[in-house]
């Protein structure tokens, strides 16, 4: 029990992905500009979305829940890779690291379930076009964005709770970028196998059955874009079905290889590598992929600049008159 409470007050070491090298700074500066664009982009895409009716429909607005998640994962992960970098401390404490993986666990887990249910508005939109207005109300948009928030929430404080209570015993540095919870448990002196299990669980329900779901939908689109007489119409759509499917792609794919292999299948350098894609690199696309293609988010971001330079123009105006 003493090592135990020993165990619960000492804090981690995240190794990280950066070191003192000329490439690591380059790396580095990579990474921080990633994140200035992404809390950029989807912060820009919520303020598009509130200020504008024309975007009020449940696609906007399970995008703009997409937008505020990517903006609380890569803030959750990335300010501190960088304040690590610039200290040269890395080290985090067992509450910090616990608050990572909860945090982490919960945005994963309702983005996963938040894009199957954008796939399945694009799915009613384009095959049942008619019974868009009654299958899409606006409580079942509310249900959605709020059931991919609150069954993230239970999924990741199970997790997070059950992950925090194995005894790391020797080492406690831990070999990733943040805390996550298949580079910890590798920490553990305890059989973690029974917890696997569960996490594998998880991970068909949050992974596997969403992917189905999404790759059935789009499916379908496909099949319905086909039939189109306009050729023009089937490009444009085929066109943004492929970048959607990408995306899906870059997010689900690296997720489920990371989450679906037992401990002893993981190594660290390709961890780090695969976690990139799903807590960086997809937050950022989001936004260029689903929103600013889109011309209804070009208009409204073009009244939007045009009404501000403006309302600048009329206060240089009157200021110099």
């Amino acid at each position: 029990m003493g090592h135990q409470n020993d165990t619960f007050s000492s804090d981690f070491i995240l190794l990280g992905v950066f070191s003192s090298s000329p490439t690591s700074l380059v790396f580095f500066s990579f990474m921080f500009v990633i994140f200035i664009m992404s809390v950029t982009e989807n912060t820009l895409m919520i303020l598009l979305i509130r200020s504008d009716s024309r975007l009020h429909t449940p696609m906007y607005f399970l995008l703009s829940h997409l937008s505020f998640m990517d903006i609380l994962h890569v803030s959750n992960i990335v300010p501190k890779m960088v304040t690590d970098f610039l200290s040269g401390s890395r080290t985090i404490s067992l509450a910090g690291c616990g608050f990572q993986v909860f945090l982490s666990l919960t945005l994963l887990g309702g983005e996963c379930l938040l894009l199957a249910a954008m796939s399945y508005d694009r799915y009613v939109a384009i095959c049942h076009p008619l019974r868009y207005p009654t299958l899409m109300k606006e409580y079942a948009s509310t249900l959605m964005a709020g059931g991919s928030w609150l069954i993230g929430v239970f999924n990741s404080t199970v997790h997070t709770a059950y992950a925090l209570q194995f005894p790391f015993c020797g080492s406690r540095a831990i070999d990733h970028f943040f805390c996550e919870v298949p580079a910890m448990l590798k920490l553990s002196c305890a059989d973690t196998t029974n917890y696997e299990r569960g996490v594998y669980v998880s991970a068909v329900l949050f992974l596997v059955i969403p992917a189905f779901l999404i790759s059935a939908s789009y499916g379908q689109i496909i099949l319905t874009v086909l039939q189109m007489k306009s050729s023009e119409a089937r490009k444009k759509s085929f066109s943004t079905c492929s970048f959607h499917m990408i995306v899906v792609m870059m997010y689900y794919g690296p997720f489920i290889f990371t989450y679906m292999r037992p401990k002893s299948h993981h190594t660290p350098g390709q961890d780090k590598f695969l976690a990139i894609f799903y807590t960086i690199l997809t937050p950022t696309l989001n936004p260029l992929i689903y929103s600013f293609r889109n011309k209804d988010v070009l208009a409204v971001m073009k009244n939007m600049l045009k009404s501000k330079f403006l309302k600048i123009s009329e206060y240089v105006f009157y200021f110099y008159v």
